[in-house]
């Protein structure tokens, strides 16, 4: 879900090539989710291989990830642990979408109506197990580092951002800023050119980047505020926010109430919206479980691990395996010629 921040927050749009030389951090449950949702046949089913395994994620993965080494784009993928209990709510909410959205997606299959049918396709989208571990062999057999995070990926990405091991983090959602992620990078897993929704209309879709210290000074708040700001909107821990309590109205109470939260949230009437209190939400995305418990090394591809995974497996072609081996190669090596230049 994320925090809807997206009429208050504006990113500054870059190129992919702004990142280059940079680490990043990636929130990688939430960049698979976009492969998953938006890498879909016309009729809004997922690709598979002949067997019936869902390869979206892994043909986004793949893809994407090898154009950003290209620019020479040092990826690591964090992945989540266990999930506060806070967020089985928004769990369930989550899943009895996914359930009506099934519904309506066999509705529009029965009237044939392809626009409706991958409308709603997209919607179910699930993430399994498997998928996961799929991801991860292929991260690594890419030579990537990947980090298991004790708790939320988001944090875990925010807090590899703040030590400085990073330049920023990525995702499409805004909450590494609420866990004190310096800087945000949104857009990456889905840059290019893409069809708007519910039209014919195709749109360019840019990566743009989101300065925490920015935002925060051109709000007029603090960190701490941002995070009551987030709750009064909605978090993945209290997915609803507050009744009739938009993004703008928010900020208005938020700097109206300075650091005192408990008249803020004694004033939106916390206590009638939920059953439990609200420092319970705020001090977990203070006190969200980290590690600094992990190895950021960038290592060369293993080709043949690549090909065993993704063509013997999965049925990829092998013309798209080389031509992005074939790439690779040659950016490295004009890479190791420029900086030979560059020493002489």
């Amino acid at each position: 879900m994320g925090v809807a921040f997206k009429d208050l927050i504006l990113g500054k749009e870059i190129s992919i090539d702004d990142l280059s030389g940079k680490k990043i951090a990636i929130d990688a449950f939430n960049n698979l989710y976009q492969y998953i949702t938006t890498i879909r046949q016309r009729d809004g089913t997922p690709l598979m291989d002949s067997k019936g395994r869902v390869t979206s994620h892994l043909v986004g993965l793949f893809n994407r990830t090898t154009k950003l080494m290209q620019s020479h784009i040092m990826p690591a993928f964090v992945f989540d642990g266990k999930a506060p209990d806070l967020k089985a709510k928004e769990r369930e909410r989550r899943k009895s979408l996914k359930i009506e959205a099934e519904q309506k997606y066999q509705e529009a299959k029965k009237k044939e109506d392809e626009e409706e049918m991958k409308k709603y396709a997209s919607r179910t989208s699930r993430l399994t197990q498997d998928m996961i571990d799929e991801a991860k062999k292929v991260i690594a057999a890419l030579g990537l580092p990947i980090i298991q995070a004790p708790s939320e990926g988001e944090a875990q990405a925010a807090h590899i951002a703040k030590k400085g091991d990073a330049f920023a983090t990525v995702s499409q959602d805004f909450d590494t800023l609420l866990y004190g992620s310096p800087k945000l990078v949104r857009n990456l897993s889905i840059a290019g050119k893409r069809k708007r929704a519910n039209s014919a209309i195709y749109e360019t879709i840019n990566p743009e980047i989101i300065d925490l210290t920015e935002t925060i000074n051109g709000l007029g708040i603090d960190n701490n505020q941002l995070i009551a700001l987030a709750m009064l909107i909605g978090t993945d821990y209290n997915c609803q926010g507050i009744k009739g309590i938009g993004p703008k109205n928010a900020l208005k109470l938020v700097k109206k109430h300075g650091s005192d939260f408990d008249s803020l949230f004694e004033e939106v009437k916390w206590q009638d919206c939920y059953n439990f209190p609200w420092t319970d939400v705020y001090y977990l995305f203070k006190n969200m479980p980290v590690t600094d418990d992990y190895n950021l090394e960038w290592k060369d591809p293993d080709w043949e691990a690549i090909n065993k995974i993704l063509v013997d497996e999965h049925e990829f072609s092998q013309s798209r395996v080389d031509s992005a081996r074939e790439k690779l190669t040659k950016n490295k090596s004009a890479k190791q010629q420029k900086g030979l230049g560059d020493f002489f």
